[in-house]
């Protein structure tokens, strides 16, 4: 299902002395099956941009269209937006709240009025697509690790089967080991359902090593958008707003200056390796 944002334009505490304007006429589609990173510095608009996705945040102007019908519309469904495009937060503890672990992840589903049977069916199947463990089903969230709280919080989504799940800087605290199987997971998941996957992060390594598509934000704008290898060829202009591109594309850029006969437009170690080994054929 796609999403496109028309001139959107959000702003805080307008009127008072705090007005800020954290979106600026953001125009974007998001087409079916996508997976999108979204980076930018902090203050620059990101999560406000992914909270009008659902419908969490209301636009101040501008229209935002979910599979061609625009969600501002006076009788539009907001309920069914927020099962179709699921948003799991930054911090997964703001959305676990049962005394286990299966039972929250049953409460979308009971929440969209489906069967107790309905509901444990999906629960099943969300929790064994994020890879939680069957053993830890009764356990309270609340004494899980911040690892088994993020696939806890993403099969809590996952349950409602939707169309578009959104993650929020999904590895957030966690170790490296944690960080690469929860993003692993959520690559298995994108070429498994083939749902639309968006995704925010601070990391510019796991975005370029995942996304098909990456959308700078500065300032409440759109600064740029386009492939990793578009998007990290204008490093020096992301330096300039307080990001940077993958280390690999710095090593590449410095290999080039040294007089290797490589191209520089790589954005992963795999990649650098398979162009520092074809530069060495050459």
């Amino acid at each position: 299902m796609s999403i496109e944002l028309k001139h959107i334009n959000y702003i805080y505490n307008p009127g008072t002395t705090y007005e800020k304007h954290a979106l600026k006429d953001i125009n974007l589609e998001i087409l079916p099956g996508q997976f999108v990173g979204v980076i930018g510095h902090t203050g620059s608009g990101k999560s406000t941009l992914i909270q009008h996705l659902n419908g969490l945040i209301k636009a101040t102007s501008g229209e935002l269209y979910y599979n061609g019908k625009n969600i501002y519309a006076e009788d539009y469904d907001m309920k069914s937006l927020r099962s179709q495009v699921g948003l799991v937060f930054q911090y997964p503890e703001h959305q676990l709240f049962e005394v286990d672990v299966f039972t929250d992840v049953c409460f979308g589903p009971k929440n969209q009025g489906l069967s107790r049977e309905e509901c444990e069916e999906r629960a099943r199947e969300a929790l064994n697509l994020v890879g939680f463990p069957e053993k830890y089903y009764q356990q309270s969230p609340f004494e899980l690790s911040g690892g088994q709280k993020r696939r806890a919080a993403i099969a809590g989504v996952l349950a409602m089967r939707p169309q578009v799940l959104i993650l929020d800087e999904p590895t957030a605290g966690l170790d490296p080991r944690g960080r690469d199987e929860i993003l692993d997971q959520i690559e298995h998941l994108h070429e498994q359902t083939k749902m639309t996957v968006i995704l925010v992060s601070h990391s510019m390594e796991d975005i370029a090593k995942y996304v098909e598509r990456i959308i700078v934000m500065n300032r409440g704008e759109k600064m740029l958008d386009g492939t990793a290898k578009d998007v990290f060829s204008h490093y020096r202009e992301l330096e300039q707003v307080g990001l940077a591109a993958p280390q690999v594309t710095y090593m590449m850029h410095d290999l080039k200056e040294q007089g290797l006969p490589i191209h520089t437009d790589v954005t992963t170690i795999e990649e650098a390796a398979e162009e520092i080994m074809r530069s060495f054929h050459d």
